[in-house]
């Protein structure tokens, strides 16, 4: 069986609400571009465009929209769940009741951007937030600087390791106790020693 026969037979077999939800939603995907291929995947509809897109799932009292890029999608319109602790990382789902209205212009513009993602060759790893810069206190990296030994394995630490390095200098309150601290850090660096290597002073 092709797979638009199973999607239609599919639909025709749920009940009334959610089969003009399923048409509905149906007809919104293929209206966003009509390159969009309709597939059968997990025992349900499904939508590819340059790879995996979306899957549509009636099940007893919800339709569930998977939006299988979704953490890469911008949901400006709230439409998306909370994802589930033990969901799959890149899945998010739009779901409906009886009685909801599809908020169309939302959907359109959220499948308009997974065409936009599968295009791109965006990959979900690609949703993971930008690891904020590094601010090094400048008077750390004056001493580290005009240190050889002390420079050259701090560019050897990775990013977690400086950052205890960071943040412990920038937690002390007083001038002095931050001015011992860098001295502190100093030695330590030189040596090659992480921050955890020796307890805190």
């Amino acid at each position: 069986m092709l797979p638009q026969e199973q999607i239609n037979l599919y639909i025709s077999e749920q009940p009334e609400w959610q089969r003009k939800v399923l048409v509905r939603l149906r007809q919104l995907i293929h209206s966003v571009d009509e390159t969009i291929e309709e597939n059968w995947r997990w025992n349900s509809p499904a939508f590819d465009h340059d790879g995996i897109m979306i899957g549509l799932h009636g099940f007893k009292s919800v339709v569930s929209v998977w939006f299988h890029k979704g953490a890469l999608l911008k949901d400006t319109h709230k439409l998306f769940d909370k994802p589930e602790k033990d969901e799959d990382k890149g899945i998010r789902k739009y779901k409906l009741e009886e009685g909801d209205a599809i908020d169309e212009k939302a959907f359109v513009e959220l499948v308009k951007q997974a065409v936009k993602v599968n295009l791109s060759g965006l990959k979900l790893n690609d949703a993971k937030p930008a690891r904020k810069a590094l601010v090094v206190p400048p008077e750390l990296e004056s001493v580290l600087h005009k240190d050889e030994m002390a420079w050259e394995h701090w560019e050897k630490f990775n990013y977690s390791h400086k950052k205890e390095y960071v943040e412990w200098i920038t937690d002390a309150k007083q001038e002095e106790t931050r001015k011992r601290r860098i001295a502190q850090a100093l030695e330590m660096i030189r040596e090659g020693l992480c921050k955890e290597d020796k307890h805190r002073v």
